[in-house]
């Protein structure tokens, strides 16, 4: 109940699932009681039984276990009169042919089969029976399709038996093995896939001691194991890689139908409460009486379970199989892989519980020994392939949460290939103990040899590998496999290119990651990785993750001021209205000094000292660069009061230009214009202009296939990766004047540049996806 409870998405609105337990007389047996009391033979003491025991205590469904058809008629008869979904589970079919039959599904054999060869094309096929065997149905389905050549059909117990020696006499296995190899020298020579019926293992080993004189061994022949196995039973000595088979791994117990029922119970109501939660959520009701009396006016949630949306009248189902259930509304319409099998509605009334059917191959682990291998199931009538050819070990955290649940397929191992390109993946040193605290243990073996890169692998992260093999990997891209690793549910190793690039065709041969990736030293490959026509043509791409273009770095240069640089904070028009208004204002200045009775005049009052123009030229020049100096204010107010006014008006012109000589002087810096990629300095390069961009890059295959003249002259100069193109375009004396390359990560190094010795110039060109 707690694990259901957990399960993330099951029950919404904080919901949880609660199991109440009531025995009581005509309640038949649950798991953990002998048996019931025969006291309510009655339907309604039955129903008054269950009012008491159960109804009481506010259920919205039922879960009960009959041992007998009149039970379960019992149990149809309270899902009726109170309309609560019931749940009934019974362990064994009933003696009693009813409508609705209850037994286990027919084994998928036949089908199963039929998929099988049809999915590997193994149309030529011979049968080999081990006693007598029916198996007319599986010949009819052949032989209705007229691909398939049917060969012999060779019962190998026919001679040795009528010969009358007893079975573990010599005579006997001399007859046995002279019969078995005369008739798989017929099949050898008229198809190549047998199948086998009614063999155990002891004639399995048998037949295969006598494949192996004959030279029948795979992949040659096709050899499949025809009747349904237990995993548990199946061996792997004296057996052939290769080898298929089909079965159970083990039969189903009643706690797993249990289980089954409580989750199908949590997910009905989910489903009712994610549509009507008014409706799912109300409380049950804790009285028969009232569901009797106002049955057409109460609704609770056990009601409207098992009404459903549309239906007002109850429902009833059953569970085929070992099981049988109550269903109704909602029920009918939910299914699962439950841990008994994939619980599904197959008619209007009816769930069934389909029992896990897998199929295995005989193959070899890493190690070299034989084991058996998951490569399938068989689901709603049909052949459901696994990713992975190997079940690998699943991690701690998977592993705790699934234990040992054989409901989850094995999952794909890959190995990923990176690529080292800021800022999408960065790496740095492992720890003293070999390992990475944040992001992925990664490995830089430096060569892209597919048997060593598996040899390391192979060896475990932390058992033998040296440590400067050993990084960690981060960044974005790394997240984004995490997380593609966790949705679709597979493993990987990582490891970075061994020679550092994307991937060209060179010398008839694909390098980089596209290399890795054609000779199968990667299974894929998570980088900043541009998508174009020729590596399309080779490799598969997701969908883009992130759009790029191509820009163009360049280098800004530090350059010496001019002598007049000290007016560039302010345009040409604010200099000239400054000095015309400072003139004008002292213009009027001294006229009104000289009309004011009280001005520093000739006709003024005892005045010593005379405020001429050149007076008013020496307050206004003071005043504007903000200097002391001997001058002769003006004395009437008028005067005054204009002189304030051109003070604050100078207040706002320093202020103005001292900002703006903060920006214009501090760092100014030269660089080269480029327009983009169709400029002239680009396209007809003289006078030793130097660009380059990355070699076997998107960025280089994009220039040779547009524009051949300028990747003719550019390739003395190109790097073999971007940090290099970046230091030739930063080192003194400069190397290259300007660097090509996707401008996302153009961006990222100038926002890195601490020294803001780069910029991208131009506009962008080739959009991209990566």
């Amino acid at each position: 109940m707690e694990t259901l409870n957990r399960m993330v998405g099951l029950l919404p609105y904080n919901l949880s699932l609660e199991v109440v337990m009531a025995v009581e007389a005509g309640l038949g047996e649950l798991p953990a009681y002998s048996s019931s009391t025969p006291g309510c033979e009655d339907p309604m003491s039955f129903l008054q039984s269950v009012c008491h025991t159960v109804i009481v205590q506010g259920v919205s469904a039922m879960m009960a276990f009959p041992q007998t058809r009149d039970e379960l008629l019992k149990l149809e008869f309270i899902a009726s009169a109170l309309q609560i979904p019931v749940i009934s589970v019974v362990q064994n079919e009933f003696k009693r042919q009813s409508k609705m039959p209850m037994h286990n599904p027919a084994l998928p054999q036949v089908e199963l089969l039929y998929s099988l060869l049809v999915i590997n094309s193994w149309y030529d096929v011979s049968l080999l029976l081990c006693q007598e065997w029916n198996v007319s149905s599986f010949l009819v389905r052949l032989r209705n399709n007229t691909k398939f050549h049917l060969g012999s059909v060779v019962n190998i117990t026919t001679s040795s038996t009528s010969s009358g020696s007893h079975p573990n006499s010599s005579i006997f296995k001399a007859d046995f093995y002279t019969s078995l190899q005369g008739y798989l020298e017929s099949i050898k020579k008229s198809t190549s896939t047998v199948v086998t019926f009614g063999c155990d293992i002891r004639d399995i080993k048998r037949i295969f001691s006598v494949v192996a004189k004959l030279g029948l061994m795979l992949p040659e022949y096709h050899w499949v194991l025809g009747d349904t196995q237990d995993l548990e039973e199946l061996r792997t000595e004296g057996l052939p890689a290769g080898l298929l088979a089909h079965g159970r791994m083990g039969a189903p117990s009643l706690d797993h139908y249990v289980q089954d029922g409580l989750e199908l119970v949590a997910r009905v109501v989910g489903s009712a409460a994610y549509r009507s939660p008014e409706l799912a959520l109300i409380p049950s009701i804790t009285n028969c009486m009232d569901t009797q009396s106002n049955q057409n006016r109460n609704m609770t949630s056990g009601k409207y379970l098992a009404r459903g949306q549309d239906n007002f009248t109850a429902s009833k189902g059953r569970w085929t199989g070992p099981c049988t259930v109550k269903i109704v509304g909602f029920l009918s319409n939910t299914s699962f892989d439950g841990l008994s099998g994939f619980i599904s509605s197959q008619q209007e009334t009816v769930i069934s519980s389909e029992s896990h059917h897998f199929i295995w191959s005989l193959q070899h682990d890493p190690i070299g020994n034989p084991m058996w291998t998951r490569l399938g199931r068989w689901k709603q009538s049909r052949v459901l392939l696994d990713y992975a050819a190997w079940a690998n070990k699943k991690s701690n955290k998977q592993s705790s949460y699934q234990g040992a649940d054989w409901r989850y397929p094995s999952r794909l191992h890959l190995r990923v290939v990176t690529l080292v390109e800021h800022p999408f993946v960065f790496t740095r040193e492992v720890d003293e103990d070999g390992l990475c605290p944040a992001g992925q243990l990664c490995l830089d073996p430096l060569t892209n040899n597919t048997p060593l890169l598996q040899s390391l692998f192979l060896q475990g992260p932390n058992d033998s590998i040296p440590m400067k093999y050993k990084k960690c990997c981060y960044g974005y891209c790394i997240d984004l496999l995490e997380k593609l690793a966790e949705d679709i549910g597979f493993d990987f190793d990582l490891y970075i290119v061994g020679d550092g690039k994307y991937g060209g065709f060179k010398n008839r041969r694909w390098t980089g990651l596209v290399g890795d990736l054609l000779s199968g030293a990667a299974h894929l490959a998570v980088t900043s990785f541009s998508i174009n026509s020729a590596r399309s043509r080779v490799i598969d791409f997701t969908s883009p993750f992130f759009s790029t273009s191509l820009g163009i770095l360049v280098r800004s240069r530090d350059t010496a001021a001019p002598i007049g640089a000290f007016m560039w904070p302010l345009h040409w028009s604010m200099w000239l209205g400054i000095f015309v208004s400072l003139h004008v204002t002292a213009v009027f200045l001294t006229v009104y000094e000289w009309n004011s009775p009280f001005g520093m005049t000739p006709r003024g009052r005892n005045r010593d000292k005379v405020f001429s123009f050149s007076s008013a030229l020496n307050v206004c020049y003071a005043i504007l660069f903000g200097r002391t100096a001997a001058i002769k204010p003006p004395k009437c107010w008028t005067g005054r009061f204009l002189m304030n006014l051109w003070a604050i008006f100078c207040l706002f012109c320093l202020s103005t230009y001292t900002a703006n000589l903060a920006a214009v002087m501090v760092g100014e810096k030269t660089f080269e214009q480029l327009s983009g990629i169709h400029d002239p300095k680009l396209h007809h390069p003289s006078q030793g202009f130097r660009f380059a961009t990355v070699r076997e890059s998107s960025a280089e295959d994009y220039l040779k296939k547009s524009i051949p003249e300028m990747h003719g002259y550019m390739t003395r100069y190109n790097v073999p990766a971007t940090p290099d193109g970046i230091e030739h375009l930063k080192h003194d004396p400069q190397q290259l004047d300007a660097f090509i390359m996707d401008k996302a990560l153009l961006d990222y190094e100038v926002s890195i540049d601490a020294d803001c010795k780069t910029l991208t110039v131009g506009k962008p060109f080739a959009i991209e996806g990566k």
